[in-house]
């Protein structure tokens, strides 16, 4: 098989670049960040080309001290568009040598390059991390108006764009049945869905200390914004009863909860900003609980990475975590914007060592059987394999070699 990609940064795509070129099937990584950031990525040069022209001022227009939405929105759609055309004028002047068998392309990209691989007589497939588009829409418009936020989740010419791919795409993978059961309730037929839950970096992430004994340690890693749940956390730790309890929340704060947050009890929370990997694999082993109580998205990465460092997960019903581990085993699973049900669960753990104990064993057994990524890009092989055979009998070989 050869397969090329398109990605906007990094994402996990480039795990699964990886892991395709590990097996021979990697033809090209096409990206949107510099070669100065991608070469870190482990795969050779002449397997990645870059667009960088118009994300790198997106993402640093992204990071200013003020708001600039209206600007990054316009800028986040005008590289949609450039890098599509940029990728498709790159595949046209090698597709008649070089038969590319699928574009595996990340949500919101390759509408234009996407069909020509299929004009060729290959696959298209939208790997989308999340939800589907007006599915999350509408999820965190309802969100920004409970807080009185009125700044617009979403861009709408994104949302359009989404869906035109979504219909034109041979098939739509996503990491877990939550996000599945959004785009069925959209109208997406379920057959063209497929779930492929990401790995973990088992090397990165395993336990390295203990989580005190005379404290109780709530971890919440993640984007500080409206779409995590990060309010509910916040009023669910202030019901939590214990003598020594502490809250660190790990991530950057979004524009969405700044105005929000001086409203949210604070007590004993600490805002730790941005940390590296080491760093909160440290902060995983040495906390009690993961709490993770998101509004909407597709499977939260630090779910499996807390549950490697032996540290249970609480989250809710709209974190993928229902793929991930059982409810009362390996952690609890809630619904959303229930801070009544996060404190329950917390003050169960704060209350209960044996519990603590039992749901970290548990957690170690579980993320062992969910695998690393070897699993990932074996179950990527499969899935390429089973969706190409009809298409290489509808389009057999030309002139093939006897």
């Amino acid at each position: 098989m050869q397969i090329v990609q398109t990605v906007f940064g990094v994402f996990h795509h480039f795990e699964l670049a990886r892991e395709l070129d590990r097996r021979g099937h990697l033809r090209r990584v096409y990206s949107t960040w510099p070669w100065t950031r991608l070469k870190r990525e482990g795969l050779p040069h002449e397997k990645v080309e870059t667009f960088p022209w118009l994300h790198v001022p997106e993402y640093l227009a992204g990071r200013a001290p003020v708001n600039l939405t209206w600007l990054t929105d316009h800028l986040g759609y005008a590289n949609a568009l450039a890098f599509d055309r940029w990728t498709e004028s790159k595949l046209s002047k090698t597709i008649h040598q070089n038969k590319i068998d699928a574009l595996i392309g990340i949500s919101g990209s390759s509408l234009r390059a996407g069909a020509l691989i299929q004009r060729s007589g290959g696959l298209f497939i939208c790997d989308r991390g999340s939800t589907h588009q007006r599915f999350q829409e509408q999820m965190l418009a309802d969100e920004f108006r409970r807080w009185g936020v009125d700044t617009p989740p979403s861009d709408p010419r994104d949302t359009r764009r989404e869906e035109a791919i979504y219909q034109e795409a041979d098939a739509i993978t996503v990491p877990s049945t939550m996000a599945a059961r959004s785009f069925v309730e959209m109208g997406v037929p379920a057959e063209k869905l497929h779930v492929i839950p990401y790995g973990v970096r088992l090397e990165s992430f395993q336990p390295t200390a203990e989580p005190p004994p005379d404290t109780f340690d709530v971890l919440f890693a993640g984007a500080v914004g409206l779409r995590k749940g990060v309010p509910y956390l916040l009023e669910a730790f202030a019901q939590l009863r214990h003598p020594h309890k502490r809250l660190r929340i790990v991530g950057a704060i979004q524009e969405d909860i700044r105005f929000v947050l001086p409203r949210l009890p604070m007590a004993n929370v600490e805002l730790l900003g941005t940390i590296s990997q080491p760093e909160l694999a440290r902060l995983m082993s040495q906390s009690h609980v993961l709490t993770l109580p998101s509004i909407e998205e597709g499977l939260a990465l630090v779910q499996a990475q807390a549950m490697a460092c032996g540290c249970p997960v609480l989250c809710s019903t709209n974190t993928g975590g229902e793929d991930l581990f059982t409810d009362g085993v390996e952690g609890f699973i809630v619904p959303i914007r229930d801070p009544a049900a996060l404190a329950d669960r917390l003050q169960r753990l704060a209350d209960n060592p044996s519990l603590q104990l039992s749901m970290r064993s548990a957690a170690l057994q579980r993320v062992r059987s969910i695998g690393g990524w070897t699993e990932y890009g074996d179950r990527w092989e499969r899935l390429l394999t089973r969706l190409l055979i009809p298409k290489q009998t509808a389009y057999p070989v030309q002139n093939p070699t006897l």
